[in-house]
């Protein structure tokens, strides 16, 4: 257990080596609890996504400087990734619950005219409607566009009109 200590060191006074070593730690630590996470943490990106890797970060910083206790730190990540996982698995099977939690699509242009509700709903003016559709759907012409959303998880996409 001192061996342990001395590596690791224990409360705040931590050293330049002891941070290290803890932080390395942290690291394998991390990607254990990411790959358990799953994919959908770094690929969709929805709000849930984001809250679960803002509070990684943010608990597991507090290991590698000694703001709060290792084993406790860990084992609360822990939980969350588990707790992301379940949700995400419910919103899978669940579509009431999943546009609880993510919300729904938001339909910003359909039939040649942008929809300024939705627009103001979704916070976006055309200009952003716009870039969306550049890098969506490769094209300025909207005449080209059948509809345009925005995603769940804020992208906005274009549907370009059948030839």
């Amino acid at each position: 257990m001192d061996l342990l200590i001395k590596i690791f060191g224990e409360g705040k006074d931590l050293n330049t080596l002891q941070m290290v070593c803890r932080g390395i730690v942290v690291f394998l630590i991390t990607l254990v609890l990411i790959r358990i996470s799953g994919r959908r943490s770094f690929g969709i990106r929805t709000p849930l996504d984001n809250i679960v890797l803002i509070l990684l970060g943010s608990i597991l910083s507090r290991a590698v400087v000694g703001a709060s206790p290792f084993v406790p730190t860990i084992a609360t990540c822990t939980a969350m990734v588990l707790i992301h996982r379940l949700l995400g698995w419910i919103i899978a099977h669940n579509k009431p619950f999943g546009k609880l939690v993510e919300g729904e699509r938001i339909l910003l242009f359909k039939n040649g005219q942008f929809i300024k509700e939705n627009m103001d709903k979704a916070l976006v003016c055309e200009q952003d409607v716009m870039q969306g559709v550049r890098k969506s759907a490769l094209t300025e012409s909207l005449d080209r566009i059948d509809a345009i959303y925005m995603e769940r998880n804020g992208e906005i996409s274009a549907i370009k009109k059948e030839e």
